[in-house]
């Protein structure tokens, strides 16, 4: 069963320092992927088709960055409802699928002053909080590693203040915890600005970026602001080449998030993340390690979907899973800034219970402690291409234009 996933790669917004106009970009990006699990559940494997990431992209800056717009729509409410077979990933709800995004992705204003010794920035809107590595949206896999919410914080009303000079960046901002609880969740306002984070980073060499960050989000399963308090931490060092073929990245993450009742202590989550792409003129490969901690909430009729909001009463277990995953894909360029790509990915995951006795038993469950997942599609682009995402003004990294197909810090956010 094949879906047309809309996944929009689309992008690289153009920021640069000429006084001669305004900067634009425009694109948009589609995945129509083909997914196998076995088993799924209870023994049984499962074939489903998506249309997944779907979402157009805008990007205007007038010069000198002076004032900047990054915008998505994402349709994931309309074509990944009932949300996409991807073992071992959890959250807002879904538990063994990835859960369908808001259709308002990002949309954030930034301006920037540029000084002598530093830059300085300011960003606003609906975006991604100053923590962790970029949205796995704009890395090499179409499937989303189990640590996703452990990793990133996003799709939240933030003011990020950024600082940045010639080896690296600091950046501050302010959130609201309550993760959405559906595609078309508005941030509720009474909790506005009651979380925070700060990401250091730092640039020693061309190419390469070394990561930190922590933040306080409260109680972000819980929109009423009773749940548990989540307090986290990620560090990261990321490479990418220049633009000359072949082009390769890396990256290699640790995430730890620890749920607090009040003051005190309740569960931890830990998650160790490699993974790497080469991509050349007519061939890319990729592959990726996860070592992830995850939460095993208890389930509704729906074995897939999980209560909401939740709470530590919902709490039935903890697992371990490891995941090796491979991927290869054919680039074609076709006419009028048009592309496809067919891909294919293939993953290993193995589970394993950490707490015992527990009320879930992975083993049981699915019917086996290995699980195999096997899926193929095109990936479909039309315009820009997109560049990373979690970073605004001056908080943008210089891009080196490897993964994302752009290159320079002028085209990524």
């Amino acid at each position: 069963m094949l879906a047309a996933a809309a996944s929009v790669t689309a992008a690289g917004a153009q920021h640069h320092d000429s006084t001669a106009g305004i900067s634009t970009a425009f694109g948009a990006n589609a995945n129509a992927v083909a997914t196998v699990v076995s088993p799924a559940i209870m023994g049984e494997a499962l074939t489903e088709g998506y249309l997944t990431q779907p979402f157009l992209f805008a990007h205007l800056a007038l010069p000198r960055n002076a004032l900047a717009l990054h915008a998505m729509m994402n349709f994931e409410g309309i074509t990944l409802e009932r949300g996409e077979l991807n073992p071992g990933i959890y959250g807002e709800g879904y538990v063994d699928r990835r859960h369908p995004h808001t259709y308002l992705h990002e949309l954030m204003l930034a301006t920037e002053w540029n000084a002598r010794l530093a830059h300085l920035s300011l960003a606003a809107g609906k975006g991604f909080a100053p923590f962790g590595t970029d949205d796995p949206m704009s890395r090499p896999f179409v499937k989303y590693p189990v640590n996703h919410h452990l990793a990133q914080i996003l799709e939240r009303v933030v003011a990020v203040a950024a600082l940045r000079m010639r080896y690296g960046a600091v950046e501050a901002g302010l959130f609201n915890g309550d993760e959405p609880e559906s595609s078309g969740d508005a941030p509720n306002a009474p909790r506005l600005w009651d979380s925070w984070a700060v990401r250091g980073t730092a640039l020693p060499i061309p190419g390469a970026e070394l990561q930190a960050s922590y933040a306080r989000v409260r109680s972000p399963e819980y929109a009423l602001g009773d749940g548990l308090d989540h307090r986290k931490k990620s560090a990261s060092l990321r490479y990418e080449s220049g633009p000359a073929s072949p082009r390769r990245y890396a990256l290699v993450e640790w995430a730890n998030t620890v749920e607090y009742l009040g003051g005190e202590a309740t569960f931890a989550f830990r998650s160790v993340l490699g993974e790497g792409e080469v991509r050349g003129r007519r061939a890319a490969v990729a592959l990726r390690i996860e070592h992830t901690e995850r939460p095993d909430e208890e389930r509704l009729l729906d074995p897939f979907r999980t209560p909401r909001p939740g709470s530590d009463f919902n709490l039935l277990g903890r697992s371990r899973w490891t995941v090796v995953s491979a991927r290869g894909s054919l680039p074609f360029e076709l006419p009028r800034r048009g592309r496809i790509e067919p891909f294919v990915e293939i993953a290993r995951a193995a589970v394993v219970q950490t707490v015992a006795p527990a009320a879930f038993e992975p083993k049981l469950f699915y019917g086996g402690d290995r699980l195999w997942s096997l899926s193929a599609g095109i990936r479909f682009g039309l315009g820009a291409r997109h560049g990373r995402m979690g970073r605004y003004g001056v908080a943008i990294a210089p891009s080196r234009g490897t993964i994302s197909g752009t290159a320079g810090r002028d085209h990524t956010h």
